[in-house]
């Protein structure tokens, strides 16, 4: 299953030059890296990064990251994946701009 993580230029930037990182600012404060499902990137996005250009989208395969991944409740009572250890290069699947249109931030049609 793949699983999605938002990234600002320099945040994606940083994780490429030094090959694993602690994730955003409110990664580090909380302790772990936020991920989203493909149903919840979009309202992640709207929340989190409205009206924020030059966003990358990470996806990443949720089963290779073993017990470091928890599945727990956040936002509205639904189950988010948390990754308890720095976010790998190695985990990145695919990377792809996120572009954002004025209105929202537009997806892939293929996420799973």
């Amino acid at each position: 299953m793949l699983i999605y993580k938002i990234f600002r230029a320099d945040e994606w930037a940083a994780l490429q030059d030094k090959g694993a990182t602690d994730g955003a600012p409110i990664d580090v404060t909380d302790g772990f890296v936020h991920f989203s499902t493909a149903e919840q990137a979009a309202e992640t996005a709207a929340k989190h990064f409205a009206g924020v250009d030059d966003l990358t989208l990470l996806a990443c395969n949720a089963d290779a990251m073993g017990e470091d991944l928890k599945w727990e409740v956040s936002r509205g009572g639904a189950l988010f994946p948390h990754l308890y250890r720095q976010i790998r290069l190695s985990d990145v699947v695919w990377s792809r701009l996120l572009p954002f249109d004025g209105a929202v931030h537009q997806f892939p049609k293929d996420m799973e």
